[in-house]
């Protein structure tokens, strides 16, 4: 089984931290970055073995038959991921198209 991120989602992965650090969430910029590295541990450890659940039709501009798996990772903030599964030469290859959490997306999955 792989994880793999598309550009788009590493790049956000990227930026999150210095977002997260300069929106005052973390008082230290490594803190931030810590958070983040720990999400990404999840999502590689984890998303395998997470309960999927078919992505809203809100989500189909991001890629078309998507699942997604909630990640909490603080008291107020979970973390959804939308991926598809493909198999590779008999492998599972789980491909992370977009990463939003219940902060920006609340409106669309409040209604699920």
């Amino acid at each position: 089984m792989k994880i793999l991120f598309f550009p788009e989602v590493e790049e956000y992965l990227f930026e999150l931290a210095e977002l997260l650090y300069r929106k005052d969430y973390f008082g230290f910029k490594e803190t931030a970055r810590q958070y983040v590295i720990e999400l990404v541990e999840d999502i590689v450890d984890l998303l395998p073995t997470k309960r999927k659940r078919q992505s809203p039709p809100y989500f189909d501009r991001y890629g078309e038959g998507m699942f997604y798996a909630v990640f909490k990772k603080r008291k107020h903030t979970q973390w959804y991921v939308f991926f598809n599964i493909c198999a590779a030469e008999e492998e599972a290859v789980y491909l992370v198209r977009y990463i939003s959490n219940n902060h920006m997306s609340a409106h669309v999955m409040l209604l699920l």
